[in-house]
């Protein structure tokens, strides 16, 4: 059964395997102690250690292992923080970071420091400018994503550390969908990962600081990993990691070709058989094994159900597959279509017949949720009706707003509105995409007596 959600977490690579058996044998004591075994496992672990450094471009005494990515994030952000706080306690961010990022940003908020998000564009990319904008004086710390989790767009972090060293700001990547198929370029300060991203054992990440780097490590003291990460390290594991590291980009060159030639089928072939259909992210610069997009009118939940008997594993940023029935905050921020999103990460190997019936399955799912939903097809004609019409969409969830929009856009004449009341968060991203795709105008927003917020739509076509 094919998994195309690699982006989540890749399948274990099979040198990660055997590190991680014969490091079970090798590595169990504490390296920390003289002893026999003791200095076997301090071997396993600088060797681990180098080997990471290595991939990452760093020295080997700049990385410490973490008990995960999450942590290496939290860990790098607080302890730039702290160190830096007497420069200031302002702290950027992309609009499209990564949540570890964005809940450790809200959290230095709330502690009273100060924090800056940079918008993107529609291809999820931040602008230089904008971002070097936003550094002041008082600016501590700034944070960039190597490419997104969500939309697999590349950001500039060349261009971004640059102005961040100009600035004398010091620049954290969160380095975790891009390590594996290259090192970060560019002047970066901090820079996080983690293990199962790349086909390593989950539970490691790492967290690397350039010498130079005010850092001071928060929580208490600890004598492991430089007191960068308290606790008994998980020998066994961060072997496989560096190992499966080493592996995965030995391989990156050849396979990201391969994975994305296949990539680029999907992005071509799916809006010539689906109908209705926005590829969002970077069309050029994004990693070559994701490609992101939304469907009109369909059920992200429901559609992820479907894709699932059929034998495809997907992921979704739409707000209808979500528990808080908010769309992710990384399609709000590009201002992308979010219903019926479809998050395509296709792991290492992945043969092409599995995309080719991928590409079979899709268009008859699409449609059979459309249908179940009662999706209209495209308006025609002008109507001789009132030239105002309102929709009461409250209370019912995406793709409902959208489509009962669709339903009555044409009885209304060309120059004629239609107002939609919804309560569904989705719906402010999704009825101007709607107008985008359909060629109507997305007039804006009002209040609404009944509740929820009044969207108006005209119809120009």
């Amino acid at each position: 059964m094919p998994y195309f959600d690699a982006a989540s977490s890749a399948p274990l690579h099979p040198v990660a395997r055997q590190a991680l058996l014969a490091s079970l044998d090798e590595g169990w004591a504490d390296p920390a102690r003289l002893y026999r075994e003791g200095r076997r496992a301090r071997l396993l672990l600088d060797a681990a250690r180098e080997a990471a450094a290595e991939a990452v471009g760093c020295r080997p005494d700049e990385l410490v292992f973490t008990p995960s990515g999450t942590r290496a994030v939290h860990s790098g952000i607080s302890g730039a923080l702290a160190g830096r706080r007497r420069v200031g306690a302002r702290l950027v961010v992309s609009a499209v970071e990564h949540s570890s990022v964005l809940h450790t940003a809200e959290a230095h908020a709330a502690a009273g420091g100060s924090l800056t998000e940079v918008p993107v564009g529609r291809s999820g990319a931040v602008e230089t400018a904008a971002f070097a904008a936003a550094l002041d004086e008082g600016t501590a710390l700034a944070c960039l994503q190597s490419a997104n989790h969500e939309v697999g767009t590349v950001q500039p972090v060349a261009e971004v550390a640059e102005a961040c060293r100009a600035a004398g700001v010091p620049l954290l990547v969160d380095a975790a969908q891009s390590l594996g198929w290259g090192p970060v370029e560019g002047g970066w300060s901090l820079l996080a990962a983690s293990a199962h991203k790349w086909g390593g054992p989950a539970g490691v990440g790492l967290l690397a600081v350039r010498k130079g780097v005010r850092f001071a490590p928060q929580g208490p003291a600890d004598e492991r990993e430089s007191g960068r990460a308290a606790g008994f390290e998980n020998l066994p594991a961060i072997v496989a990691a560096a190992a499966s590291l080493r592996a995965v980009r030995a391989e990156a060159e050849a396979e990201g070709a391969r994975l994305r030639a296949l990539v680029d089928r999907i992005r071509g072939r799916v809006p010539e058989l689906v109908p209705d259909v926005e590829v969002v992210g970077d069309p050029v610069r994004r990693l070559p094994h994701l490609v992101t997009f939304s469907c009109l009118y369909v059920d992200g939940e429901t559609l992820l159900h479907e894709l699932d008997r059929e034998g495809f594993s997907v992921s979704s940023g739409s707000s209808c597959t979500s528990s808080t029935l908010t769309p992710s905050h990384v399609l709000r921020a590009m201002g992308v279509l979010s219903e019926g999103n479809v998050r395509v990460s296709l792991p290492a190997g992945t043969p092409e017949g599995d995309v080719e019936r991928f590409l079979d399955v899709l268009p008859g799912v699409v449609a059979g949720v459309r249908e179940r939903l009662g999706a209209p097809g495209p308006a025609t004609g002008a109507a001789a009706g009132s030239g105002s019409l309102v929709v009461d969409a409250l209370g019912r969830r995406c793709p409902i707003p959208v489509i009962e929009l669709a339903k009555v856009i044409g009885e209304v004449p060309l120059g004629g509105t239609v107002t939609v009341l919804a309560d569904d968060e989705a719906a402010r991203l999704d009825i101007p995409a709607w107008c985008e795709m359909r060629g109507q105008e997305y007039v804006g927003e009002e209040s609404s007596p009944k509740g929820g917020t009044a969207y108006v739509v005209r119809r120009l076509a």
